[in-house]
Order: C-alpha cells, then structure tokens, then sequence
C-alpha cells in the first residue's frame, strides 16, 4: 500500500510517496500554481501522482500554531483535504505538520544547500518529512499491537 504525503502551502504543493512497505518516504515533486485559490490543476496533478503510484491514502500536513491553535492556514487546508477526497475518492488523513518547513531548512543548511536555491526544494522535503512522521507512527502503533496480542 501506497501513501502519497502533502505538504499544502499558498502557491505550492510539496510531494511525497512512501515505498510499497510504507516504511520511508521518497520526495516526488513540487507542485506551483501561478494563484492561491485556482487549484484545480493541481488537484488534477495529484489525482494523476496518486493513479500512478497507486496510492490508497493521502496524508496532508495540518499546520496548527505551535500553541495547538488553528488558524487560516487550517481552514484552507480542511477545504484542500475535501476537495481531494471528492475528486480522489481516497481517504486523506490530516497530519501535525508543524516545523516541517524548519526541519526542512535544516536539512538543506547541513546539505549544504545554498540559500538562494533551498527555496526550491523545501517543500518537497516538508512532504517527506510530514510522510515520514506518519510512517514512523504507523509502524510504530502496529509493533504495539502486535506486542498488546503476544501478551494475550
């Protein structure tokens, strides 16, 4: 089973996939759209990356203030998430994305990624960062389970 990871941002959308096992996280692509609300090419572009991937779940980074809040950015981002599941019919599940985009930074800082460039790839690594975080939880709720039914 394949999971597609979303970084959703005002003009881009930072692409992931998980490998077949869903243990790690592949960055794909970065989606520009020239206005913050024309999305239905982009919509169209990941109903096209989730076919050819074979996807059958989406995960959306949710950016809450670090304080748990909601804001703007989080409305936006639950009217993306329906839009997708109508358009998709795959089950998108929203994901704690907060500092992902500084985890992001970073990584490129460490890579050696020149400033001027890291724009170009932050949210492309934001998705893989949000993907694996849910990856990681995944793997990590069902090795619980598991242990919970050896016990029994």
């Amino acid at each position: 089973m394949r999971i597609l990871g979303l970084d959703f941002g005002t003009r881009t959308v930072g692409v992931a996939v998980s490998d077949p096992l869903g243990l790690t996280a592949q960055g794909v692509e970065i989606i520009r759209r020239k206005s913050p609300d024309k999305l239905r090419q982009t919509l169209a572009r990941v109903e096209a990356l989730a076919s050819s991937y074979d996807v059958e779940k989406i995960v959306l980074g949710y950016p809450k203030h670090m304080n748990n809040t909601e804001g703007e950015r989080c409305a936006k981002t639950r009217e993306f998430k329906e839009l997708l599941e109508r358009r998709t019919t795959i089950p998108v599940e929203l994901w704690d994305e907060r500092l992902t985009t500084v985890a992001a930074e970073d990584i490129m800082k460490e890579s050696g990624v020149r400033r001027e460039n890291r724009k170009e790839y932050v949210d492309e690594i934001a998705a893989m960062l949000i993907l694996q975080g849910y990856l990681d939880f995944a793997g990590n709720l069902a090795h619980t389970s598991q242990d919970k039914v050896q016990e029994l």
